[in-house]
C-alpha cells in the first residue's frame, strides 16, 4: 500500500496530520524504541463520519512499516481497528498483539 501524500509527519509536534476543509486530523504518538507509541486519533466534529480516521490508520500503519517500526496502540480506536484488520498484526507489538488477541 502506498502512503497518502495529504497526510504528513509533523516529528516535532509527533502526530501525523491531515488538513480537510479548514479543520485538522490528527494521530498522536510518543517515539519508544523500536516503534512508536499510539496514543490518540482527533478527529474534528465536522469530519466525523467520513472515514478519516481509517484514511490516517492505513497512513501511520503504510509509514511504520516502510520504516521497519512497529505499533503500541494505546489509542482506543487504533486498537479497535487493528482487531478489525488482523491483516496488520505482524506490525504490532508483541505484548500488545496479545493484550489485543491478535
Amino acid at each position: 500500500m502506498s502512503l497518502d501524500p495529504e497526510i504528513r509527519d509533523n516529528e516535532d509536534a509527533k502526530r501525523y496530520e491531515l488538513d480537510v476543509d479548514g479543520e485538522t486530523a490528527v494521530v498522536i504518538y510518543n517515539p519508544v524504541a523500536g516503534g512508536r507509541l499510539i496514543t490518540e486519533t482527533l478527529v474534528p466534529i465536522p469530519l466525523e463520519g467520513r472515514g478519516i480516521a481509517s484514511r490516517m490508520a492505513k497512513h501511520v500503519l503504510t509509514d511504520l512499516k516502510d520504516k521497519g517500526l512497529l505499533i503500541l496502540p494505546t489509542c482506543p480506536f487504533f486498537s479497535s481497528y487493528l482487531k478489525k484488520h488482523p491483516e496488520y498484526a505482524d506490525q504490532v507489538h508483541p505484548t500488545y498483539r496479545a493484550m489485543l488477541g491478535l
